[in-house]
């Protein structure tokens, strides 16, 4: 494809909060939204960073010399701002690829989008969540680096300065760089509830689409994966993938427990006396015997609402009664259901 074809993207590494081992995977990974026509690395090149010459001429960096004009104060921030803007106001991009774990450029994230600029993050998983917010997609250069299949995994990209340390200290903060898997799946739930209510079919691409769009740094790969079939069917136990000629579609597992979920709910009303008056008891005592018990399961958001699609049972304010029993009778509220 001709690469006037393709989305524009300037590029603009932090060379002093990034490491050069992670040069190959930045534009390997540009290659699949558009082609790198800016390319340019800031830095104080009077000192040893690691990225040096064979590096920069092997991806066609320019680099951009920022001596420190202060003691203990980083220029090279400054200067990624400046020329951030000079060419945005030329007109000649389409995006950004911003490189870099520094919270400072947050605001120049968030600034060039309101441009209506694409805006790709790149750097660890100790970047902080109000910069991965800020882009459209954050990519975790360190997570696709462990990655057995990458091509710089095991690799050193000529800066071995902080490999041990980097790998060592950011075990945590990995651990809590990606989205929790619960929450990518309360998010498919609700991608399919939505689809199903307008009467469509929720297909594999649609889900990765909207992943994408409401989490910037979901990417299978920081799970251990390649393939986002593979990762719903292994990590989602709440979805089933069905095939469909050559495509996979996505419903919630339907649950075989439900009719003993209402009678076990009936039974623990009808040990009270028929009636609790308070329906949080009720939903406290379920969460005690079924910690997995989650009302979106049963396609709820509130306890009331649940408990009135049961027969026999009837919810009136915040009590919930056996259907028949006379308003005047006590429970025992909630003891020894």
């Amino acid at each position: 494809m001709n690469n006037e074809n393709k989305m524009q993207i300037a590029v603009l590494i932090d060379s002093e909060n990034v490491s050069s081992r992670y040069a190959s995977i930045i534009f390997n990974e540009l290659e699949t939204y558009g082609f790198a026509s800016y390319r340019r690395i800031y830095g104080n090149w009077t000192r040893n960073n690691g990225w040096n010459q064979n590096i920069l001429l092997e991806n066609s960096i320019t680099p951009i010399q920022q001596f420190d004009y202060a003691t203990g104060k980083n220029s090279t921030d400054m200067t990624m701002v400046i020329d951030a803007m000079d060419i945005l106001y030329s007109g000649n991009v389409d995006g950004f690829c911003l490189v870099t774990s520094d919270s400072d450029f947050t605001r120049l994230a968030m600034r060039l989008r309101e441009a209506n600029m694409y805006v790709i993050g790149m750097g660890e998983s100790k970047s902080p969540i109000s910069l991965t917010k800020a882009c459209n997609k954050f990519i975790h250069l360190n997570l696709i680096y462990e990655q057995p299949g990458s091509s710089s995994s095991g690799q050193n990209g000529g800066d071995d300065r902080d490999l041990h340390d980097d790998f060592t200290s950011d075990k945590s903060a990995k651990a809590n760089a990606v989205t929790p898997l619960s929450e990518i799946e309360e998010a498919i739930i609700s991608i399919i509830n939505d689809n199903e209510n307008k009467g469509r079919t929720t297909y594999m691409g649609e889900i990765g689409s909207r992943l994408n769009t409401k989490f910037p740094d979901f990417d299978v790969r920081n799970y251990g994966y390649t393939k986002l079939l593979t990762f719903i069917r292994d990590k989602c136990s709440k979805l089933e993938l069905i095939k469909e000629n050559s495509s996979y579609y996505a419903v919630i597992r339907e649950l075989d427990n439900e009719t003993d979920m209402q009678k076990e709910i009936t039974a623990m009303i009808e040990n009270n006396g028929g009636t609790i008056d308070n329906l949080s008891v009720v939903y406290d005592k379920i969460k005690k015997k079924h910690p997995n018990f989650d009302l979106k399961d049963y396609g709820y958001s509130r306890i009331s609402s649940f408990l009135r699609s049961i027969v026999g049972l009837t919810v009136k304010g915040n009590a919930v009664s056996l259907k028949g029993e006379k308003k005047g009778k006590k429970s025992k509220k909630g003891e020894d259901a």
